[in-house]
């Protein structure tokens, strides 16, 4: 879990090749069921297209679907998932199911500051003129109000750990690492 611009996708990746296990991405899920054409993709592709977010229906179906896949049985790492109560609620009920449970709950902070510059920058490079930092700032704030109860939840079953960050891309994978070997 983090903010926007938080550096969760980059991190994901390298970390769950360093456990030897499955990266699961949301946005990943989602292009690959559009891209094959599935029943679930299908559905995710109206939402997609009118701009809006795809309900937690589809979503839940599509990551239940995923960690029955073989390469999950010995793990996986969820990478913007769960990210409503509902989600958690339907996530506890999948991994029941399969036999899996939550090992940690990575919360990366950074500075609102720092993480505005940012996506400022990636805006520019991509050309995206309409993230103007007033938008960035409020989609952070929006992240924090929704993002908020989530992590209530997790340091309540005492799983949350928070890491730093902000740092080059290596130096933030050691600090995740050594949180999650409980270092």
């Amino acid at each position: 879990m983090g903010p926007p611009g938080a550096g969760k996708g980059t991190q994901a990746s390298v970390v769950a090749v360093n456990l030897g296990i499955a990266h699961i991405s949301t946005g990943d899920l989602f292009r690959a069921n559009v891209g094959e054409g599935t029943p679930l993709g299908i559905e995710a592709k109206r939402y997609l297209d009118a701009g809006e977010y795809v309900p937690d229906s589809v979503t839940n179906a599509m990551v239940r679907d995923r960690i029955t896949q073989p390469d999950c049985h010995p793990g996986f790492l969820l990478d913007g998932y769960p990210r409503t109560l509902e989600q958690v609620n339907e996530l506890d009920m999948m991994l029941t199911a399969s036999g899996h449970a939550v090992d940690k709950v990575v919360e990366l902070t950074v500075d609102t500051d720092v993480v505005v510059e940012r996506l400022l920058k990636r805006a520019a490079d991509q050309g995206r003129a309409d993230d103007t930092a007033a938008v960035i700032r409020r989609r952070l704030e929006v992240y924090a109000e929704q993002t908020a109860p989530l992590t209530a939840v997790y340091a309540g079953r005492d799983l949350l750990v928070r890491v730093d960050g902000l740092g080059e891309v290596a130096e933030v994978t050691r600090r995740i690492l050594a949180a999650l070997a409980g270092s």
